[in-house]
């Protein structure tokens, strides 16, 4: 099977110019292809997850990813699914978060001379000056074709404003300056970015000539990969300080049924005869093919080891119901935690960052879902001891699969 099949049998192509030229390049280890990665946060999220095992099959197909770093087009944001403006960061904050994400990159990423490149588009789209801009590129877009597309569409009743209304012409531009200085013949992203995408293809051929092979595929990531990386309001990190080895197992472990082959397919590097042979699977096959995803996508984030203990720490907390377990999450409660020697249920969750807000907490206790140990939460006022923090300490429930250990430091 060529590496151009894979990904069709794997699901993870959604529409693309120029087929038979795309699927000669991939197969021939010939393209010379960019993902783009806007930093808006510390770290990336399991909603990544797809363009980096892409980036890494390809790579493995002999072809060169280059992972670009959105320093500059972060600072005006993308409009795409989102209800309102995204926050404004600082230059300062988007550079902290631009080499959070190298670090992560790299794990997944060969890079080095002649390998996969790393290259942040501030380098260029910071420089330019903007009269220059328009006049070198604006001619190039029709604002009623812009005023069409999909990630503009959805914002037009709520607002759009003229800052993030750009960030169209400022991703195309990030393939119009790579296509010459970087030999990139081949982009990828969502298929919510197609309109962005394909602005950047015609960038090219009107500014470049119409013989200027550029080309571009999307990928299902906005109908699947959006669902990835959120769960219950809280991001789904890959920085194990924000999101623990075991909590991100439990997310893959718990998601949905009519899911998890759909991401095995997608998100796994198991051969396609193994994942064909499951497609079968009903019933309590179903959980077993969830292990199996959580501890491949651990293993690939996290390393073998701790996805070994978060698969054993599930295990015995399943068999045990509820039993401790040292790759269990846990939070250390100190004397200022407590009032009288005790703290409130309520205040426990916060200090666990199991809910954003203690009306989240409340109301999570008013419908049943939170038990300390065997016993349900009934009582706002409920209180954990001291005593009953010392030694392995107290676990907290939230639902049906949401464990958390809390211990006196």
């Amino acid at each position: 099977m060529t590496i151009f099949d894979e990904l069709k049998a794997r699901g993870l192509i959604a529409q693309m110019t120029n087929e038979e030229e795309i699927k000669e390049l991939i197969n021939n280890g010939k393209a010379t292809f960019y993902i783009g990665f806007d930093c808006t946060a510390d770290s990336l999220t399991a909603g990544h997850f797809m363009a980096l095992t892409l980036m890494k099959r390809l790579q493995m197909a002999g072809n060169k990813p280059i992972a670009l770093i959105g320093g500059g087009t972060t600072m005006i944001g993308d409009p795409s699914g989102r209800t309102d403006m995204r926050k404004m960061l600082t230059k300062e904050d988007i550079d902290h978060n631009a080499e959070c994400f190298k670090r992560q990159m790299e794990k997944f990423i060969d890079f080095g001379e002649g390998k996969a490149q790393m290259i942040n588009n501030a380098d260029w789209l910071l420089q330019l000056n903007y009269v220059d801009m328009l006049r070198e590129v604006g001619a190039c877009f029709s604002v009623n074709n812009m005023l069409r597309a999909e990630c503009y569409k959805q914002r037009m009743e709520k607002g759009l404003s003229f800052l993030e209304f750009n960030y169209m012409i400022m991703q195309s531009y990030d393939f119009y300056y790579l296509y010459p200085n970087d030999h990139c013949n081949l982009q990828f992203g969502g298929d919510d970015q197609w309109s962005n995408m394909l602005g950047g293809t015609e960038l090219i051929r009107r500014k470049l000539g119409k013989d200027a092979n550029a080309m571009t595929i999307t990928l299902l990531t906005d109908s699947q990969g959006k669902k990835m990386g959120k769960t219950a309001g809280n991001a789904v990190w890959l920085d194990p300080k924000k999101t623990s080895p075991y909590d991100f197992y439990q997310y893959w472990r718990n998601v949905a049924d009519a899911d998890v082959l759909k991401c095995i397919r997608m998100l796994t590097f198991l051969p396609i005869e193994q994942i064909d042979e499951m497609d079968s699977w009903e019933g309590s096959q179903l959980n077993t093919a969830k292990e199996i995803l959580a501890y491949e996508l651990t293993k690939l984030v996290h390393g073998e080891e701790e996805a070994e203990k978060a698969k054993d720490a599930a295990k015995a907390l399943f068999a045990g119901g509820g039993a401790a377990s040292a790759d269990m999450p846990t939070t250390e409660l100190t004397d200022a935690d407590l009032t009288d020697g005790a703290i409130n249920v309520i205040d426990m969750m916060m200090a666990g960052k199991l809910v954003a807000s203690k009306g989240e907490a409340r109301r999570l206790i008013q419908g049943g879902g939170v038990f300390v140990g065997d016993d349900k939460v009934t009582d706002f006022d409920k209180a954990v001891s001291a005593e009953q923090l010392t030694g392995d300490g107290v676990i907290l429930r939230k639902g049906k699969k949401t464990y958390h250990r809390f211990i006196k430091a």
